[in-house]
């Protein structure tokens, strides 16, 4: 490609500063020297324990946990600074006290094991202190990586326990002693230490170990390469790119910023050089890479969270997400194809796009990993085990050709990249931690559910319009893997009440956590491509949000036919309902983008989102009102347009 399709180095640097601005995990110190080594030894150390005891057996769950928490504390402090205006070339030596504090106090479980288990609920002073320590280390390494949202809601849910008293109506209870509540939050498996913990300390850490290898392989230049060849020349190519690219990515990453920054420092110029405006290039971007924590086999962390509070495999989750995510990037590729179709805008040349046959070639052994990774999930073995071969795949396939090799200090990297990409996911299940075990502890979440579902009198479409708004407003500013633990505690138990099947509850507020990245006026992934397509980041919000439409359409569909989620379902059923589906969010698509077979007038457009909304309801009588509306306004722009065409002199 052109040099002017590409960031320059400047460019990128104030890209990385702006995303540093929006993201906490962005602030990271860039260390030198001695100290910048002995770092990386600690960090390392972090991926050969897990290594460990992913091959030899985990230890008991509390101690597990509580050594991971220790690398997790220490690390942070270390790595981030308390503000943005601190050095992030120099430690403070402040950070020095809190990571030596953030190693040590977790630690204090190790040691005093069987003393604690013994001891059973009676706090001692000293254990008092130490879990008060170790709670507001949590908190404070969570507001540095996480940001201050969920600490707030955090404290929020801890305040509430404390003076119960104090709240009205359903939401009154008896206040808890504080030794209580800090016994129940760090000396139990209930809280810090529950079961977020557990899975970000056990195989979500050994499948981001994973995917940092994998992208070391280069497989990030491998699905570029094949989106570029596939539909580089199409209508909108880049964009289209960016689609295909970002569900291909999703399949490793799971993270929708991480998607934006890797795939869109190439698609977005790209697409401004074909003509899109720099608000819909980064829009564009934005949606694609939101998609890509619901693509499957790796899905985003929370996906994993899901898998263990519903007590089912990882691979029914990921089966039941296929086409959910399928459907997510076919309506984002529709609203990006209408557009290019009404502003007239083309493809990149073929000439200037790599060839399909040579890229098989030479890197189309890299796909090795995932195909194993899918094989193995298949054929039943454990999450651990699976992370393990997925590992070990990559370093063999990128060892077949000598472009792609992987050194040994290629593998020392990938260990020290996936531990650090770990951090952010601890803290925030650490923190999601504290808000469970305080739900767990005062019931305040069925109470929240109660007074979500009796806001909605009921009603099954209420419950679930306020319980993705209650989604959405939870996901601002907060990771995902947080929200869908804090949403899925306090608003999916809503949809359950009423009888939901509980795979398509939790997916649902899976979903709108994951949307929240788009939404104004804080999205995240829309933020960050608005930084590197220097546009205004409300209006990329607003056009992304348009254009992942379907996003939320989409979890509606598979409450109320859950057949999409796979369940219970026949071929036949399932086909239409896919074809409804795909057709109903071609319609809307269509009809906010003004564009269907052809420029639509108002009567059309209206007549098209009425089409794509009774297609997506459930129901023969629906289809046929869906199916008639589409062909009808199809029809009419056809011969429009046949007509037009006939008035054009020669």
């Amino acid at each position: 490609m052109k040099n002017e399709e590409k960031l320059s180095e400047r460019d990128c640097q104030n890209v990385s500063e702006k995303l540093a601005n929006l993201d906490p995990e962005m602030t990271y110190r860039n260390l030198t020297g001695y100290v910048s080594r002995m770092i990386w030894v600690i960090v390392l150390s972090f991926s050969l324990f897990q290594l460990y005891t992913a091959i030899f057996g985990v230890l008991d769950a509390q101690m597990q946990r509580a050594i991971h928490l220790s690398f997790v504390l220490g690390l942070l402090f270390l790595l981030y600074p308390a503000t943005r205006k601190m050095s992030r070339i120099n430690i403070h030596w402040s950070d020095y006290i809190l990571s030596m504090l953030g190693f040590l106090t977790p630690l204090y479980i190790v040691i005093f094991y069987e003393d604690l288990i013994l001891r059973a609920a009676i706090v001692t002073p000293l254990d008092f202190v130490i879990g008060v320590i170790g709670i507001l280390l949590v908190l404070e390494a969570g507001r540095r990586i996480v940001g201050l949202p969920m600490v707030i809601i955090a404290i929020i849910f801890i305040i509430y326990a404390l003076f119960g008293e104090i709240f009205p109506g359903a939401f009154f209870r008896e206040n808890i002693q504080l030794r209580h509540i800090v016994q129940h939050l760090f000396y139990t498996t209930e809280g810090i230490f529950g079961i977020p913990l557990g899975v970000s300390s056990t195989f979500l850490f050994m499948f981001l170990l994973f995917a940092a290898f994998l992208q070391k392989t280069g497989i990030g230049s491998l699905f570029m390469n094949l989106a570029s060849a596939l539909a580089g020349w199409a209508t909108g190519g880049p964009a289209k790119i960016a689609v295909i690219t970002s569900a291909l990515e999703g399949t490793v990453t799971g993270s929708s910023i991480a998607n934006v920054v890797g795939c869109g420092t190439f698609t977005i110029p790209l697409m401004k050089r074909v003509g899109y405006k720099p608000e819909f290039a980064a829009a564009a971007e934005a949606a694609a890479s939101t998609g890509g924590q619901i693509m499957p086999p790796i899905m985003g962390a929370a996906a994993f969270l899901m898998s263990e509070f519903l007590g089912i495999p990882y691979l029914e989750v990921a089966k039941a997400a296929i086409i959910p995510a399928l459907l997510y990037f076919t309506g984002v590729w529709f609203g990006l194809h209408y557009q290019a179709k009404k502003q007239g805008l083309r493809g990149l040349p073929r000439a200037e796009l790599p060839k399909l046959g040579k890229i098989i070639i030479e890197e189309g052994h890299l796909i090795i990993p995932l195909i194993g990774l899918i094989y193995i999930l298949v054929a039943g073995y454990s999450l651990m085990r699976v992370a393990l071969v997925g590992i070990a795949l990559s370093i063999l396939a990128s060892w077949i050709r000598k472009s792609t090799r992987m050194s040994f200090y290629g593998i020392i990297d990938s260990l020290i990249v996936g531990a650090r990409s770990a951090l952010s996911v601890a803290a925030a299940c650490a923190i999601a931690g504290i808000i469970v075990g305080i739900v767990t502890q005062t019931g305040v979440g069925l109470k929240l559910a109660s007074a979500i579902v009796d806001l909605a009198n009921n009603q099954l479409i209420l419950t679930m319009f306020f319980t993705m708004l209650t989604s959405l407003l939870l996901g601002m500013g907060v990771p995902t893997t947080a929200n869908y633990i804090i949403t899925s505690t306090i608003a999916a138990p809503a949809l359950l009440t009423l009888g939901v099947t509980p795979i398509a509850a939790h997916m649902f507020v899976f979903y709108f956590g994951i949307i929240a990245d788009l939404t104004p006026p804080v999205a995240l992934a829309a933020y960050a491509a608005s930084a590197i397509a220097r546009a205004n980041p409300f209006k990329t919000g607003v056009i992304a949000t348009r254009l992942a439409i379907g996003a939320f359409l989409i979890p509606y569909i598979f409450v109320l036919s859950p057949q999409l989620l796979m369940i219970e379902v026949t071929l036949f059923n399932l086909a239409l309902i896919i074809l409804t589906s795909i057709v109903g969010m071609a319609s809307i698509s269509g009809a906010l983008a003004g564009f269907f077979v052809s420029r639509a007038i108002l009567l059309e457009r209206v007549a098209l989102f009425i089409a794509g909304l009774v297609l997506i309801y459930p129901g023969w009588q629906t289809d046929i009102i869906g199916f008639t509306l589409v062909g009808s306004v199809s029809l009419f722009q056809w011969f429009r347009l046949k007509q037009e065409k006939a008035f054009i002199p020669a």
